[in-house]
Parts: structure tokens; C-alpha cells; sequence
């Protein structure tokens, strides 16, 4: 029960998501300020909530991502991906495919993950039988 419980809610969130990602890029300018205006507050919030759950402890380890029989030292993948989103995303520089200059990340050209929607990408779709002939 539990294991559909968790794909319910992770089917959920990818979908919000998938939403959220195509009122961005179709919606207009007036659409677009009202979903700002509503989902902005509710993202930061959530990210803050994340990020407070993998907070360093006195040690230095993050308690959400470590186990009894291993540690993980901050900053964590969940602190790493929030720095990439949040901070560095769009200002980060790599080079160019000859490596002659440096290229702005909003400039590059990131081809777009391949997902079947409602899907986290670490949970493996069911195996289909292979029918033999």
C-alpha cells in the first residue's frame, strides 16, 4: 500500500511540475504574472522546507541524506542541486565545443530530459514481458 501511496504522490508532484513548465513557456505575459504571483511564494517555501530538512548537524553531516553506517558530509546532493538551480544556473560559463570562449548557460542548448511524465527518473517502470514468437 505504501509503495502506491508514493507513486500517487510522486505521479502528483511530476505532474504539477509538467504544468507549472508549460504555463512558462506558453502562457502569456498576464497569465504569467498571476501564476508568479501564486506559485512563486509556494516554490521557495517548499525549497526552503527541503533545504532545512538537510541541514548540517554539528558534525557536518547532513542527518536526511546520512545512515547509521554512513555519513554524508554537507554539503549534500540536495544542497549541491539547490546551489545549481538557484544560484549558479544562469550564471555559470562553459566552454564553447572547441574551447575557445566561454559560453553563458542561458545561451546553451540543453536538450530536454527524456521522461515519461509522472515518472521520477530513479523509479524503473515495470518490466514488460517479451513475447516470443
Amino acid at each position: 500500500m505504501d509503495q502506491i501511496l508514493g507513486q500517487v504522490l510522486r505521479n502528483a508532484v511530476w505532474e504539477r511540475l509538467d504544468m507549472l513548465s508549460d504555463l512558462a513557456n506558453r502562457a502569456d505575459a498576464q497569465s504569467l504574472v498571476s501564476v508568479a504571483r501564486s506559485e512563486l511564494p509556494r516554490l521557495t517555501e517548499g525549497w526552503r522546507a527541503m533545504l532545512r530538512a538537510h541541514e548540517p548537524d554539528e558534525r557536518g553531516d547532513c542527518p536526511t541524506c546520512s545512515t547509521r553506517w554512513h555519513r554524508c558530509k554537507a554539503p549534500c546532493s540536495v544542497w549541491q542541486v539547490a546551489h545549481e538551480h538557484l544560484v549558479a544556473g544562469g550564471l555559470a560559463t562553459q566552454p564553447d565545443v572547441k574551447g575557445r570562449r566561454a559560453v553563458p548557460a542561458q545561451s546553451r542548448t540543453v536538450p530536454a530530459p527524456t521522461r515519461t511524465p509522472g515518472r521520477h527518473a530513479l523509479v524503473t517502470p515495470p518490466r514488460q514481458a517479451i513475447a516470443t514468437t
